[in-house]
């Protein structure tokens, strides 16, 4: 295999969002035999650079293919303004919503969300900026608000479910399947050269199109069903312990 691509939370990064010493050996191991190592998540690129720095990504993409960062240039797929404005006034008469948006301005929210940084915006459904908008993530505390949301999309755009609660709304353009297509054209290496490892909705097509797809334990029923192998666990170290097994 010439390229490694994976997942970052509960696929690379342990439940603490740690990545042990035992993981960044067998990376670094990896990049000295010449194996191309790329990350593609959903978080934005500000929370991946401390990561970034210390395993050397030759490529990410980030929100979920929103923003893809290349050697050679960078790939936005934002969700059109008209869009965006369209699917907040309706989402905006859900009861208890909690509602945030990605923008190349900085993450905004609508109540304080301490654990993303976010700056409060009292301004909804108006947009917080004039700004590209890469991702809007909503979640209630007292409903599930699926069918709410799937009403209030647009034409081009689609939703994801994270972590079982955490709806995400982003462009048709923005997926990781389209950011990893992306990515491996730029290092030159094929899809069937390529293993992916993941653990959420959004990775079973590229676990199903790339050369071997891996599942982490803890992964959701619909991934470990369409992975072609399945490693340990994300606090169990799995993604580089089926390296260090099988590629190494």
């Amino acid at each position: 295999m010439k390229a490694i691509i994976t997942d970052l939370d509960r696929t690379l990064l342990r439940t603490d969002k740690s990545v042990s010493e035992y993981t960044y050996a067998v990376l670094k191991k990896c990049r000295d035999r010449g194996i191309i190592f790329m990350a593609a998540t959903a978080r934005p690129e500000r929370t991946v650079l401390y990561y970034r720095n210390r395993i050397g990504f030759a490529a990410m993409t980030t929100l979920n293919g929103a923003r893809i960062i290349l050697p050679n240039g960078i790939i936005e797929n934002g969700i059109a303004a008209s869009g965006a404005e369209s699917i907040l006034k309706k989402a905006m008469a859900i009861p208890d919503l909690v509602l945030s948006m990605e923008t190349g301005d900085g993450i905004f929210s609508n109540v304080p969300i301490p654990e993303w940084e976010t700056d409060v915006f009292d301004g909804f459904p108006m947009l917080p900026t004039a700004s590209v908008i890469f991702k809007i993530i909503l979640s209630s505390t007292s409903s599930n608000i699926c069918p709410e949301v799937k009403k209030a999309l647009t034409a081009d755009t689609y939703m994801t479910v994270a972590d079982g609660k955490l709806i995400q709304i982003m462009s048709t353009a923005a997926t990781k399947w389209n950011g990893i297509k992306a990515m491996l054209e730029a290092v030159g290496v094929d899809r069937s050269d390529t293993v992916y490892f993941g653990d959420d909705n959004d990775d079973i097509e590229p676990i199903k199109n790339c050369g071997v797809g891996v599942s982490v334990s803890n992964a959701v029923d619909e991934v470990l069903e369409a992975a072609d192998h399945i490693t340990e666990s994300n606090d169990m170290d799995g993604v580089a312990r089926y390296i260090e097994k099988n590629l190494l």
